[in-house]
């Protein structure tokens, strides 16, 4: 059985834009693949500064979603993003 490190690995190995995109096509259903891409935006948002009640409304999400980025930023995720 398959563990997260595992997994992390395997994204490790993508050497380019169409590798990952055929990974995660593969491994994610469309909504999954949305729902990312909706974080990825959240994570942005609050970058920029954008109170999270805002980015709630703006992306039809909760706010405790909002504030879980939040949350990451803080501990020093998404530093890429």
């Amino acid at each position: 059985m398959s563990t997260y490190k595992d997994l992390i690995n395997l994204f490790a190995k993508v050497n380019s834009p169409k590798e990952m995109e055929n990974l995660l096509n593969g491994i994610l259903t469309p909504k999954e693949r949305e729902e990312l891409v909706q974080r990825i935006d959240i994570i942005k948002m609050l970058k920029a500064g954008i109170p999270h009640h805002e980015i709630a409304q703006k992306l039809g999400v909760g706010v405790a979603t909002v504030t879980r980025g939040s949350k990451e930023i803080q501990k020093g995720n998404f530093k890429v993003v």
